[in-house]
């Protein structure tokens, strides 16, 4: 059991680090893409704080809800596997059941990994709009 749960936050780990790429990928893609908007943005006296509040605003909320949708497929597939557990009747499966609070840890996921996906964003706008000017 012990390296089951190690292995699960070693796969929340690497999910963590391949959703901040990819945040940093469409960033910089909606970046490239949304230049010349930028530009007019900067122009009209906007900085580079408001114009990567715009990006992470929106990447914040893609990720929110991808979380929600991902989070309740997952939770309803962990809750048939655990009640088809269940009625297999072994004392070794019985115990794999997930507690009150790790159902809780794990409706708290998309909130963490929305905000890991704005930070990431917040950051790699704004050193690219450092780098651009």
């Amino acid at each position: 059991m012990t390296t089951l749960s190690w292995l699960a936050l070693g796969l929340m780990v690497l999910i963590a680090t391949a959703t901040a790429a990819i945040v940093l990928l469409a960033a910089r893609s909606g970046l490239d893409t949304h230049r010349d908007t930028i530009e007019v943005l900067h122009m009209l006296g906007s900085t580079d704080v408001q114009v990567a509040r715009l990006f992470q605003r929106r990447i914040a909320l893609d990720t929110l809800l991808g979380g929600v949708a991902g989070t309740l497929g997952a939770l309803l597939l962990v809750a048939l596997l655990q009640s088809r557990m269940g009625t297999i009747g072994s004392e070794m499966l019985s115990g794999v059941a997930l507690q009150q609070r790790d159902w809780f840890v794990l409706l708290l996921l998309p909130l963490a990994f929305a905000l890991l996906a704005t930070i990431a964003a917040r950051l790699a706008v704004l050193r690219a709009l450092e780098r651009a000017l």
